[in-house]
This record gives structure tokens, C-alpha cells and sequence, in this order.
């Protein structure tokens, strides 16, 4: 038991450690300010804003930022459409795979362009080589350095500043953060055991005289973009269980700090930009402190077992069903919650085989998406929970709510109510239609309490762009395929839009001198309010799916029924 906590501490103190590092590179990066790489990486860059007839200089207003997003993700969904489509006539295909159905494509082009990485497939069966690494690894890349460009040019309106250029700021966030990390990280995972090969799927014979087929790839370079940018999809069907894609502690923990590095160090990299880091540390420790209380609560789930089991054999013992064993409960209890609060997707266990308190946990960052949130727009979100919060209080104290000396008014607060409202009518009411009719169109394979959770979790991963789910469901289904794509798409792009106008509604608005009445957002208290505010939104919004689902059916576990 110590030694599984003691693992928890160690990645989290590693965590702490690397987040101001990390904040003030993306710092100098996005701040054009000069790095290590410039000598290397400036000539590319130039060649590519040359290529695309893209000026450094032209800073870009929301609605131009905005179709800029959505069209280089239009134009980049169609021709990985197409290259998948037609992947038995493309290189790198040793197993000659064919093409999967046109919704499944549908639903895989969707969900990798934005980041979300759902997967209705196992890739090892489905993909080529040439698909998985020329297709989803290029989008693991641009979906990922969209979502930090828009965290960034949020975070630049937000501090009074242009909100920049989103092809500059989507190629500095590839060729400075991105590639070269993805690189290093590579290296170490090939130095681990994880393959990297075009070579096909390796035949053995048994000791047995069986015959035995053992898959493999380029791995390891799609392995480690899979967890810098908070893609999350895997190249095998077991994901980051598979002994492939993370064969050992050492890749494990690379792994997880890959995955948080980028959202936890953001927030210092804000305080850079609004030049006030002790209000980034503040917010840092808020997000930390709810982490960490929901990893205990999903750790100790684990640990302690299920109740019915252990009765039954007398003895007691932690949850191993659907756990990889070099990796034990506490490393499962860990990378469940990271993997959910990142809004990365990847998992080195099944979550479907998770104690209630661990699906609570899940289910509640998927809910809230600030726990960390996702690459970029995970910050964005944090500080419209900020927000919110300054116009309640302001409201109590009688005052006109300000933040960063600049007024909150009714067009910053509409801005943010569809921020935060969109998701839960992409969970919602999806969810509602598909358990409305359960034998045709959920899918469900544990009726009952767990069976509510597989629903909602499905659609919670959709709308949040994660891409995990409880596994146990049937959704490689017409319904599944496009429903979740409902969700996905605008649980993106719907955000992303009402961000940008917010982050260009502050930008636009005159500085306000500070007074003795001015309402402190750096401040201990007023984070601590930030907090309840946060918890109490998400409570509302979902405590019954909650209440439904992971709380009942761990009352159900504990009766003993």
C-alpha cells in the first residue's frame, strides 16, 4: 500500500517541479522571444510561412482567428478522410488491410481532427502503418498545436493583448513544443522496448506448436505525440496497457508526465504573460489540490476492493480486474484520473473495470474539463470558471465585477455561459435518446447502474474531447459512430468560437485604475471562492447522472445486493 502511494508522490513532486520550466519556454516561445531551437528552427518556419503565404506580423481579429481554425481543420479532415478511405492502395500496408466503413472513418477523421481521439476500433486490425502515422499521426500534431494556439491567443486577450496569428502560433506550437519534445521522448520509449518498425505482424510458433501472430509498428514515434498533445488514441487496441505501447514503470512515467506537462505548465505560462505569478500559483494549487483529492478518492477505491469479492473469498484485496499487473492499482488509480482531467483519452487499464469511486472521479473531470482540461483550451476554460466568479462576487459586494483591470459586462458573461453550457447539451440529451432506447441504440452490456455510467461516460469523452470510454459498451455501432460525432464536434468548435470572442471582447476593453474597492483576484480567499463556485457548477449541472450512476451502483456494491 505505501509503496503505491509513494509512486503517486513521486510523479506528482515531479510534476511541480517541471510546471515552472516548462511555463516560461512556452512563455518565450509565444512571446516571439529567442530559444535554443531558433537557429534550427526558424529557417522551417520561414519556408512554411513562405509556402503558405503567411505573414509573422499580421495579427488576426476573433472571427478571422476563428475561421482559420475551422478551416484548417476542414481541409486537413477531408484529406485524411480520403487517405484512410483508400489505404489498401498506400504504402506501408504489410498486412493488407482493407477499409473500415465509411462511419467509422467518418467517426475516426472526426474525432482526430479535434483532438478527441475516440477510437470504435482496435488499430492494429483496422489501420496501416501508412494511416496511422501519415494520417492520425499528422492530425495527433495539428489537433494538438490548434488547441494550443487557441489557449494562447486566449490567454493574450485575456492580458490585454492582439490575439495574434493562428498559423504562426500553429507552427511555433509544432516546431518549438511539439516535435522536438515528441522527439526526445521517442527516443526513450525505443530505448525502453517499445517498437518502432514497418515491418509486419510478426508470426511465431508456440511452444504449444501453436501459431501465434503478434502485431507491431511504428510505435513509439506515435506513442509519445499521442501523449505531448493530449491525443490519447492508441496505435493498438489495448492502448497504453498493451506491453507495446508501455512495456514497463519507466516508459509509464514518462508517459503520465508527458501527458500533464503541457496543461499544468500553462498556467504559469499565463502568469508570465500577466506578469502576476503568484495568482498562477494560486490557481495552480487550486486545480492541484482537486486533483489530488479525486486520485485518493479513485486510489483508495482501488485499493480497498470490491466488497463482494472479497467477502465472498474471505480475505481482502484490491481491484485488479482490468489492470495491467506491472502497473498495480495505484498506477491505474493515477493515470485514470490524469488521463480524464488532461482530456488526453490514453489508459494503461480498462476504466470500464473500475470501482465506483474511480468512475465518479472520471466521470466529475470529464464534467468539469479545467481540472488541467485540455491542450490550451483546458486554461481557457479555468479562467471562464475565473470569470464567473468575479461577476457573482462582484455581484454580492454590490460592485461592477472586474479582472485584469477590465470590466466584466453582459457580453463577457454570455460568452462564458455558452462556454460552459454547451457541454452539457452534447451529454445530455444524447444520452437521454440513446438509454430512451436500450436494447437498439445504447449498447449497454452491464445493465443496471453501470450501464447508465458506459452511456454518459461515452458522451461526457465526446463533448469533453477525451476519447476514453468504459469499454464494456457496444459502440462500434451507425447510431454510436454518428451521435458521438454530434458531440465531438460541438463540444469543439462551439467553445473555441465563444473563446476567441471572449478573449477579443477583454482585449478590447480600456484599463480600469485600481481602487481600495477593487475585488483581488490574486488572493488566497478569492481562489478559494473560485473553487467552491467551480464545484458547485458542476454538482448542479450533473449530480443526478452522477447520483444515477457511479454513486448508486457504489451503494449497491457496499448493501451488498
Amino acid at each position: 500500500m505505501g509503496q503505491g502511494f509513494l509512486q503517486i508522490g513521486l510523479t506528482l513532486l515531479i510534476v511541480v517541479v517541471i510546471t515552472p520550466i516548462l511555463g516560461k519556454y512556452l512563455a518565450r516561445v509565444f512571446l516571439g522571444e529567442k530559444t535554443l531551437l531558433d537557429p534550427l528552427m526558424k529557417p522551417i518556419e520561414r519556408s512554411i510561412y513562405l509556402l503558405a503565404g503567411v505573414r509573422r506580423t499580421d495579427d488576426m481579429k476573433a472571427g478571422q482567428y476563428a475561421r482559420a481554425v475551422l478551416l484548417s481543420n476542414l481541409i486537413m479532415g477531408i484529406v485524411v478522410y480520403f487517405l484512410l478511405y483508400f489505404q489498401r492502395f498506400l504504402p506501408w500496408n504489410p498486412n493488407g488491410l482493407s477499409v473500415p466503413t465509411w462511419h467509422i472513418v467518418l467517426h475516426t477523421v472526426v474525432s482526430f481532427v479535434t483532438n478527441t481521439d475516440q477510437q470504435h476500433y482496435s488499430g492494429e486490425t483496422t489501420l496501416s502503418y501508412f494511416s496511422q502515422v501519415a494520417a492520425l499521426g499528422f492530425l495527433m500534431f495539428t489537433s494538438a498545436a490548434t488547441g494550443l494556439a487557441v489557449g494562447i491567443a486566449f490567454i493574450r486577450g485575456l492580458t490585454g493583448r492582439t490575439l495574434g496569428n493562428f498559423y504562426v502560433d500553429l507552427t511555433r506550437g509544432i516546431t518549438r513544443v511539439l516535435l522536438p519534445i515528441s522527439v526526445m521522448g521517442a527516443i526513450a520509449l525505443i530505448l525502453l522496448g517499445v517498437p518502432q518498425t514497418l515491418a509486419g505482424t510478426l508470426v511465431v510458433k508456440t511452444l504449444e506448436g501453436g501459431t501465434q501472430y503478434i502485431a507491431r509498428g511504428p510505435v513509439a514515434s506515435f506513442e509519445m505525440i499521442k501523449m505531448l498533445g493530449e491525443n490519447g488514441g492508441g496505435f493498438f487496441g489495448a492502448n497504453s496497457a498493451h506491453p507495446f505501447e508501455n512495456p514497463n514503470g519507466a516508459s509509464n512515467l514518462i508517459e503520465a508526465i508527458a501527458m500533464i506537462a503541457i496543461p499544468a505548465a500553462l498556467i504559469y505560462t499565463y502568469g508570465i504573460f500577466a506578469n502576476n505569478i503568484k495568482q498562477a500559483w494560486l490557481l495552480f494549487w487550486m486545480v492541484f489540490i482537486i486533483f489530488v483529492v479525486l486520485v485518493g478518492v479513485t486510489a483508495v477505491g482501488e485499493l480497498q476492493g470490491n466488497p463482494l469479492i472479497n467477502t465472498t473469498l474471505g480475505l481482502e484485496q484490491p481491484n485488479l480486474e482490468g489492470k495491467e499487473l506491472r502497473f498495480g492499482w495505484a498506477q491505474t488509480a493515477l493515470w485514470a484520473v490524469m488521463t480524464t482531467a488532461t482530456m488526453c483519452g490514453a489508459v494503461n487499464g480498462m476504466h470500464d473495470s473500475l470501482m465506483p469511486p474511480g468512475i465518479f472521479s472520471t466521470l466529475f473531470n470529464l464534467f468539469l474539463q479545467m481540472i488541467w482540461g485540455g491542450q490550451g483550451t483546458g486554461t481557457a476554460y479555468l479562467f471562464v470558471y475565473l470569470i464567473l466568479t468575479v461577476f457573482l462576487t462582484g455581484l454580492m459586494v454590490g460592485r461592477t465585477p472586474e479582472f485584469l483591470g477590465r470590466k466584466i459586462e453582459k457580453r463577457e458573461i454570455v460568452l462564458a455561459s455558452v462556454v460552459l453550457l454547451i457541454h452539457p447539451i452534447t451529454v445530455l440529451i444524447p444520452s437521454a435518446i440513446a438509454l430512451a432506447y436500450p436494447i437498439s441504440l445504447s449498447g449497454i452490456t452491464n445493465p443496471g447502474f453501470h450501464g447508465i455510467s458506459q452511456v454518459v461516460y461515452e458522451y461526457a469523452s465526446a463533448g469533453a474531447n477525451n476519447g476514453s470510454g468504459l469499454e464494456g459498451l457496444k459502440d462500434n455501432t451507425l447510431w454510436w459512430n454518428l451521435s458521438t460525432c454530434f458531440s465531438i464536434l460541438a463540444g469543439r468548435y462551439i467553445p473555441i468560437i465563444a473563446l476567441l470572442l471572449l478573449a477579443e471582447s477583454m482585449s478590447h476593453k480600456p484599463p480600469v485604475p485600481e481602487t481600495p474597492g477593487t475585488l483581488k483576484t490574486d488572493s488566497l480567499l478569492f481562489t478559494s471562492v473560485t473553487s467552491i463556485v467551480i464545484l458547485i457548477l458542476g454538482v448542479l449541472t450533473f449530480f443526478p447522472i452522477l447520483a444515477l450512476g457511479p454513486l448508486a451502483e457504489g451503494f449497491k456494491l457496499t448493501s451488498g445486493s
